[in-house]
């Protein structure tokens, strides 16, 4: 285990400059900003720290981040800090919120060092993506959409709505080994034969045999840390909204701090490194099967793999709170049930993906308009073709 948090400390976080507490996040700059003086400054990156690229090779068994260590289901939620400032006694529920503000002398406390409950992580990639850019970017998802909106939606529609949210994931770094035996056809000749009336087309292609063997380096594989979010239940949600986001540069993420999360909200993880290991080992295994398809051109008829094999020779998990921009809307279903629906914008690039309610009366109108327009169209060609 890494100990990632080495150094941070819980209470007031001030201000090096003025020594205020109001601190929060200057999304034009990536930078932590004192909203008193206007100092600016940063935590260090965590590629600087304790994720180096150049040990990847080096990774040997299961390295993890202080943040990322298993969740104890009996861990305190709810701590309770004395402000440094006056001495009052201030609770902070890590269950919505790593920070409070004290009800004495108004200064924000922060929870700051790990605990077993999985509400800190070992990084934060910060926003760069403003609220009025995220607003633009779902109105115009949903403006190209809503001809085939439910009109309950369309009414109710205000991209205003959008709130900004970490969600919490693991980053895996892999050093592994992968092996592939299999066969390849390359076609040397193609031709037609006939057979009575009939002609049917053949091919002549020359049989391989392949092997694969290679080192594989995989540097910020992420994995949803929340299982209400790798819930893909499509009759109930659209979660896998959230994937088609991706990828984050986490290499720019940074060590945590909460004023990071002043003015956002934040998800905490549920899951372990145990219950997301098997999804990070096929993962990997998709990742190498693509890293070999630029070797396998010359096998135009295929190939066919008979032994497919990636051992992990060594894991890094880091836990991390990733930022996107998310408007949601429940639509009631006439048999009772409801459905959630979502549109997202990756906080970092600004990628958007969604889904809206449909009508299903205007799209099944639609759909039968155009296949009569096609018979129309047809009879007529077929007429006076």
């Amino acid at each position: 285990m890494v100990n990632t948090d080495k150094g941070s400390h819980d209470g007031l976080a001030k201000c090096e400059r003025c020594g205020a507490t109001e601190i929060g996040l200057n999304v034009a700059s990536g930078l932590l900003r004192c909203n008193f003086c206007r100092h600016e400054w940063s935590t260090e990156r965590v590629s600087e720290t304790f994720r180096s690229e150049a040990d990847i090779g080096r990774l040997s068994g299961i390295v993890i981040g202080s943040g990322s260590t298993d969740i104890v289901p009996s861990a305190e939620q709810v701590l309770t800090f004395k402000c440094s400032a006056c001495g009052a006694e201030v609770v902070i529920d890590t269950r919505n919120s790593t920070q409070a503000r004290c009800h004495w002398c108004r200064n924000k406390l922060s929870t700051n060092t790990q605990v077993p409950n999985g509400a800190v992580p070992d990084m934060v990639l910060p926003f760069s993506m403003t609220k009025d850019a995220a607003v633009a970017a779902i109105a115009a998802f949903v403006g190209k959409r809503k001809f085939f909106a439910h009109p309950k939606f369309r009414e109710e529609f205000n991209a205003e709505n959008v709130m900004g949210v970490y969600l919490p994931y693991m980053v895996v770094d892999i050093n592994a080994h992968a092996g592939y035996i299999g066969q390849g056809e390359h076609l040397t000749r193609s031709y037609n034969v006939k057979r009575g009336d009939d002609t049917e087309s053949r091919y002549d292609a020359d049989l391989y045999d392949i092997e694969r063997d290679f080192d594989l380096h995989i540097k910020g594989l992420t994995v949803e840390s929340s299982s209400e979010r790798r819930d893909q239940n499509v009759l109930q949600n659209t979660n896998n909204i959230i994937n088609t986001i991706m990828p984050f540069d986490v290499e720019n993420a940074v060590r945590y701090d909460s004023n990071y999360l002043a003015g956002f909200t934040s998800e905490r993880r549920d899951s372990n490194v145990e219950d997301l290991s098997s999804i990070v080992q096929t993962q990997a295994e998709d990742v190498s099967r693509h890293s070999i398809l630029k070797t396998l051109g010359f096998y135009d008829r295929g190939v066919r793999w008979g032994r497919e094999q990636v051992d992990m020779r060594g894991q890094r998990w880091v836990a991390a709170y990733l930022p996107v921009w998310l408007y949601s809307y429940h639509e009631e279903k006439p048999n009772g049930r409801s459905f959630l629906h979502y549109v997202a914008v990756n906080g970092r690039t600004g990628e958007t993906m969604g889904s809206v309610p449909l009508h299903q009366k205007k799209l099944l109108l639609t759909a039968g308009a155009v296949q009569v327009a096609g018979t129309i169209v047809f009879a007529i060609f077929q007429m006076f073709g």
